[in-house]
C-alpha cells in the first residue's frame, strides 16, 4: 500500500543517554529515517538533486512533534510505522507510530507528526512548489486507518 510503511531498527549505543534510554531527539530522526525508507520502497530518492521542471528540490520541516509513552534501551528493536495522513499540492503530513518489537501492548512507545514542504530555489529563493511527479505513488491513508492510528497515548 502507498499508504503506509513500517521500519524495524535496533537501538544503538549512540543514540542512548548515559542511562542508556533513547535520547527524545533521536526520535525525529528516526521519523526521517523511515520517511526516506518509505520513498526508497517506491523506487525514488527524497533528494533526486532535480524535480521534472529542472528545479532543486528540498523538503523542509514545516512541523514536527513527537509525545512519549515508554522509554527504548540500548539494542532494543523497534517498528516505525508511518501512515500518510494528508498530501496537499506542495506538503505531505506523516504520522508515526513506534512499537516495541515483542511487546504486546496496547498504546505505542511514542506518537509522532511531521509536515514536509516540497521547496525548490527559484531566481536565488527558497520556494514552495508542487510535488514532484514520484509523489503520484503516495496516497492518503484511508479515513478508518487514520482513525485507528489515533487511538489515544
Amino acid at each position: 500500500m502507498t499508504h503506509e510503511f513500517n521500519l524495524r531498527r535496533r537501538v544503538e549505543f549512540h543514540e542512548t543517554d548515559m542511562a542508556g534510554i533513547v535520547h527524545f531527539s533521536n526520535f525525529f530522526r528516526y521519523m526521517e529515517i523511515c520517511e526516506h525508507a518509505f520513498v526508497r520502497s517506491l523506487g525514488y530518492l527524497v533528494h533526486p538533486g532535480e524535480n521534472d521542471r529542472g528545479e532543486v528540490i528540498g523538503w523542509p520541516r514545516v512541523h514536527a512533534e513527537c509525545d512519549y509513552r515508554r522509554s527504548l534501551r540500548y539494542d532494543e528493536e523497534f517498528d516505525i510505522h508511518l501512515l500518510v495522513r494528508e498530501k496537499k499540492e506542495k506538503a505531505l503530513h506523516f504520522d508515526f507510530r513506534f512499537w516495541k518489537v515483542g511487546e504486546q501492548a496496547d498504546k505505542p512507545l511514542a506518537r509522532g507528526k511531521v509536515v514536509v514542504v516540497s521547496v525548490a530555489r527559484i531566481d536565488g529563493e527558497v520556494k514552495s512548489v508542487p510535488l514532484p511527479t514520484f509523489t503520484n505513488a503516495i496516497t492518503i491513508a484511508p479515513a478508518a486507518e487514520l482513525a485507528r492510528f489515533e487511538g489515544k497515548l
